[in-house]
């Protein structure tokens, strides 16, 4: 793997090559990444997966027009041919009055923050292959279990680099571990699976592979011999681990391109109250070892914490550079770019603040509701904020979660949902993008 000086270099080098060729502005950026992974079931060992790969991206503009194309060949023969492929289709691609590199006064100049997202310790795969083995050997032991689908543990490193033909040239690398395990409880059509894992940037911040284990195993057997529920309209409970996906929801409603394209649900939102002033929604890309965490953004922007919903009101759209443009307004920091193709719209590390409710405390009043610990399928519509998903977790009777539901439908209008949630106290950093506990009423129910 290339250090960050010559990743730095190798971008920068590209962008020199296409200016001499003939284009009035050029970016590239380079990403490289190596990972292990090993995998194992029934106690043996199932598979061995050693992956390195590298890619550049080139984009070039010849006046209003541009194009974008990519390689992982990195013989400098084949760099020469990007070049002269992408000056050749820049020069016939239709003007674009919003393209163009980021405002150069607008460039990170100072030295980028340090982020700690780069461990030192490389496990080797016989460290991963005990780490996995203890994982699905614990999931295993949780009476009710029955079959597995396996265990396992990886461990990765990633690289990217980024120059501009404007004065921008940045690079950063992070590191990746990972352990989860994946089991079946109960048997015939009785069967139930459920899993466990965890990421981190650094090895010392993993949760103990026992545990990943144990957690999956009693999340099956928790499923086991799931009732029907009587359609009809209920309290909501999300369960942390998939609460984040209405976040999500929320975050694909305000990025630029989509608000450009008048195409959400939340058009004309900016500035309104989505939310009660309890909800205070954080994007923060310099959280040390966060797992999207980035010392500038996808154009060489700098980046800042940022309170995305401020007790409960939408503060702004989340802006590339051609978006901002086409909105008249200043880029925000969050574009987000692969090798292949323009700019988009992203964030980074997400959470929602905690309120002052347990979870205990957020279901005390229900005296019939679910708690939702599975979603299925994408029945949600971005432009009108229509909601219909597939749900699985368990019956709320009397403020307690009682027995495991299964083939179940929870539907709604975003904008409904978001004016009804209500966060609990439990926040835990543990994922990319992450919240409590998250109540909801009002929510229609259809059993199968």
């Amino acid at each position: 793997m290339l250090s960050l000086e010559e990743a730095q270099s190798r971008a920068q080098d590209l962008v020199t090559a296409a200016r001499r060729a003939g284009a009035d502005a050029a970016d590239a950026v380079y990403a490289c990444n190596a990972s292990t992974t090993v995998s194992v079931r029934l106690g043996a060992l199932e598979d061995v997966e050693r992956s390195e790969g590298e890619e550049i991206g080139l984009r070039v503009f010849i006046g209003q027009r541009s194009a974008t194309i990519s390689a992982s060949d990195m013989n400098p023969a084949t760099l020469g041919t990007l070049v002269d492929r992408a000056i050749a289709m820049a020069r016939e691609a239709p003007e674009d009055p919003y393209a163009g590199l980021a405002p150069e006064d607008r460039l990170l100049r100072k030295r980028p923050p340090s982020l700690d997202l780069a461990d030192a310790e490389e496990p080797e795969p016989a460290a991963l292959r005990e780490r996995a083995l203890i994982a699905e050997e614990a999931a295993r032991g949780v009476p009710g279990i029955t079959n597995s689908e396996g265990g396992g543990a990886a461990n990765g490193r990633s690289q990217l680099a980024l120059a501009t033909s404007h004065g921008f040239a940045g690079a950063y690398a992070g590191t990746s571990h990972s352990t989860w395990a994946s089991v079946l409880a109960g048997t015939g059509a009785g069967m139930q699976r459920d899993h466990a894992s965890h990421n981190s940037r650094h090895l010392e911040d993993m949760d103990d592979a026992e545990a990943i284990g144990v957690r999956a195993g009693q999340r099956a057997v928790a499923r086991l011999n799931p009732v029907k529920v009587e359609s009809g309209v209920m309290p909501v409970i999300f369960d942390p681990r998939i609460g984040s996906s209405l976040v999500g929801h929320l975050i694909g409603g305000i990025v630029g391109p989509a608000i450009a394209r008048r195409s959400s649900f939340l058009l004309d939102s900016l500035g309104a109250a989505l939310f009660d002033a309890g909800v205070t929604i954080i994007d923060d890309p310099l959280r040390p070892r966060g797992l999207r965490s980035r010392p500038f953004d996808g154009e060489g922007l700098p980046v800042e914490r940022r309170a995305l919903i401020d007790e409960g009101v939408l503060t702004g759209w989340l802006l590339d550079s051609a978006s901002a443009r086409q909105l008249g307004l200043e880029p925000t920091g969050h574009a987000s770019r692969g090798g292949a193709g323009a700019p988009g719209a992203g964030v980074s590390n997400v959470h929602m603040q905690p309120g002052s409710a347990t979870p205990g405390e957020l279901m005390s009043d229900v005296k019939r509701g679910l708690y939702v610990t599975e979603l299925i399928g994408m029945g949600v519509n971005g432009v009108t904020g229509d909601y219909s998903r597939g749900a699985a977790g368990f019956l709320i009777e009397n403020g307690a979660v009682t027995q495991a539901v299964s083939e179940i439908t929870i539907a709604g209008n975003l904008k409904d949902m978001f004016r009804a949630l209500v966060p609990a106290s439990d926040l835990q950093f543990r994922y990319a993008m992450n919240v409590p506990t998250i109540r909801i009423d009002g929510m229609t129910v259809a059993g199968g």
